[in-house]
């Protein structure tokens, strides 16, 4: 994932600057004279905490809590590390039904015997045409009926089609007594057409309903009042388009009788010279919630694509209803992907944002093509075809309604509730968590950096070595460890949503956090050191355990003023995150423990210190929080660290 990525460039970095400072260090406390067993146990004492040990723990608690929060919105994460990689997603290909639709179809209109029903229950049907396209309409799907008073089971198009022909008067349970089914021909993605054969008497009835573009080539006929006729093929094709750019599906249903079925039949024998019925026009309207996910996508910079098995006008309707497109664009077929090579679709990607009749085989190819152009890409899936591409995607996303096990167990995460603003949902989140990890990187490498300036600077200053090996390694327990932990608390930042996606390649320092890290670490180092001259000046004998406090207690003001990135803590609040508020509260009463009870006093080599004096430690060390509230002001302003 992206954050392992950084995270392991991170570690080697960290790696060898910790080892050059460290043998600086010890290097320079032996030219001024310290002994060898101290310099060494504190340049080891240091690198124990110059490295963010808690940062494993953080990670993982954070994507854990993040996983947990996302349970809670309907989105089911199968590999923890998706959680954070969600925040890179640059594009989101998207099914239409069911994911941006509410997967509820219902037939809307019926075309039969050269006119457009508007309302197909107005009257009950009255000609043998209307009776037969009922029919194949309650008979031609594989919806379970179920007992009486119990819901019908089956897919969303076949459900309807089934509702449908009930209300026209024609029940399924009642049909099938004297039209038996002998057979069927299953739907498949390469056919788009599905047909049931049964038994009429003596005779065999075929119906088939499918894509109009694959069903009215195989028609050679049209059934009208007065009987069949030649078929017109282009304007009933016409018709079907102008319903489909009114957002419907649209479905040719036809029909072909035989005394006996032809030995060995395939599909190509049994699906041909077929008697066309008529057209229904179903419709699938859009979620509400995807609207304003849609719009929340763009405002993010992440492109939101449609991939559909749908006619292409239907899916621009939708897609420009959604604001997926602004209805004049281009909306490419499976067939025109097949024909073209992987430079032009390339070129192409850019200005597209609809894809119909895709095959879940091309799914694969719109993956590696958006790879290709650098983005990171967000794939929905739901059938076993659709494995492959959700392997092949940055995050795979199966639906947990309607999906297979083959495709679940493919996917990254996956959608309880099969709604496209889960995903945006979950995309939102991610960006949290890896703000939160950011965070916590920040607060304890500019922790770490005060300690190493301090230890650093001291002999070139001509001060004693400041701190003992077991101050740092009590700082780096209790200023890492609590705090560290609250962060993966932290809620979003304001207008999470509103910047581009990080690039997946983008260093974990971007956007100023290394300059932060070096002078808040120089700051901190500055007052630490400042407040050991002063009480040696004034030659009392604590003022190791002076240094040792403010070195501590502003580590802790850091924390809570880098708990945003831009936004004043005053603003946000001292309660908002109130798990960092326990955290260093809790520190701090740790810190007094050891300073003040005597039993701890050895074994810290600490001393208690006047009131006064601790008075001072914590003015000194708050300056940390109103530098950092300075920092963040500027760059409100736009003064420093600009967005790339």
């Amino acid at each position: 994932t992206p954050l392992q990525q950084r995270l392991a460039a991170f570690g080697s970095r960290l790696s060898l600057f910790v080892l050059g400072i460290c043998a600086l260090i010890f290097v320079a406390g032996l030219l001024r004279g310290e002994p060898m067993v101290l310099m060494f146990l504190t340049a080891v004492s240091l690198a124990v905490a110059a490295i963010p040990e808690a940062l494993p723990a953080v990670i993982t608690i954070s994507l854990a809590f993040g996983a947990r929060k996302l349970s809670r919105h309907k989105a089911l994460i199968r590999h923890l590390p998706s959680v954070e990689t969600l925040g890179s997603v640059t594009v989101i290909c998207s099914d239409k039904t069911g994911t941006l639709t509410e997967n509820r179809m219902h037939l809307e209109k019926v075309y039969v015997e050269g006119r457009l029903q508007d309302d197909p229950f107005a009257h009950a049907p009255t000609t043998d045409v209307q009776k037969l396209l009922w029919q194949a309409l309650a008979l031609s799907n594989d919806v379970d009926a179920g007992e009486e008073g119990v819901e019908p089971i089956g897919e969303p198009t076949e459900l309807a089609l089934f509702k449908a022909s009930a209300r026209a008067g024609y029940i399924k349970k009642a049909l099938t007594q004297f039209l038996p089914r002998i057979t069927e021909l299953p739907f498949d993605a390469e056919r788009k057409r599905m047909t049931t054969i049964h038994r009429q008497n003596d005779a065999l009835i075929a119906f088939t309903k499918g894509a109009p573009e694959q069903m009215l080539p195989h028609c050679s006929r049209q059934l009208m009042p007065g009987g069949e006729e030649a078929i017109e093929r282009e304007a009933l094709l016409a018709q079907a388009n102008a319903l489909a750019e009114q957002g419907f599906r649209v479905l040719a249903v036809a029909y072909r009788q035989w005394q006996v079925l032809p030995e060995e039949a395939h599909a190509e024998d049994l699906e041909k010279d077929l008697v066309f019925l008529g057209l229904v026009a179903l419709i699938d309207p859009p979620r509400e919630e995807a609207y304003g996910a849609v719009a929340e996508c763009r405002t993010a910079g992440i492109t939101p694509l449609m991939i559909t098995g749908d006619h292409p006008a239907t899916a621009r309707a939708i897609a420009a209803r959604l604001g997926i497109t602004d209805g004049d664009d281009t909306v490419i077929t499976g067939r025109e992907l097949e024909g073209m090579s992987a430079a032009i679709l390339a070129s192409r990607l850019e200005h597209i944002r609809v894809f119909a009749r895709v095959s879940p085989k091309q799914k694969i190819l719109l993956v590696q093509a958006l790879q290709k152009k650098g983005e990171f890409v967000a794939m929905t899936g739901d059938g076993v075809n659709d494995a492959p591409a959700l392997k092949h995607a940055d995050i795979g996303v199966a639906m947990g309604q309607k999906g297979t096990d083959v495709a679940r167990e493919a996917a990254d995460m996956v959608l309880l509730d099969d709604n496209f603003a889960t995903i945006v949902t979950a995309v939102r989140e991610g960006r949290r968590i890896f703000d939160n990890i950011r965070k916590f990187i920040k607060d304890t490498m500019s922790s770490n950096s005060g300690e190493i300036w301090t230890l650093l600077l001291a002999p070139f200053l001509g001060l004693p070595i400041p701190l003992l090996p077991i101050h740092i390694l009590w700082i780096n327990l209790v200023t890492d460890g609590l705090p560290g932990l609250a962060f993966t608390a932290e809620r979003a930042e304001r207008g999470v949503m509103q910047r581009p996606p990080r690039p997946p390649k983008e260093s974990v320092f971007a956007h100023g956090m290394w300059q932060h890290i070096i002078w808040c670490g120089l700051f901190v180092g500055g007052i630490t050191l400042a407040a050991q001259a002063w009480a040696l000046a004034r030659g009392v004998e604590y003022w190791q355990t002076i240094a040792f406090t403010v070195l501590t207690i502003s580590q802790l003001f850091h924390s809570m003023a880098v708990r945003s990135e831009r936004q004043s803590l005053f603003t946000l609040g001292l309660t908002s995150n109130p798990y960092m508020l326990g955290a260093v509260s809790l520190t701090v009463v740790l810190q007094l423990m050891i300073i003040y009870v005597p039993v701890f006093n050895p074994i810290f080599r600490t001393q208690p210190l006047p009131l006064f004096d601790l008075a001072v430690c914590f003015a000194l060390s708050s300056l940390v929080l109103f530098a950092v509230e300075l920092e963040k002001w500027m760059v409100r302003k736009g003064w420093l660290y600009q967005e790339g």
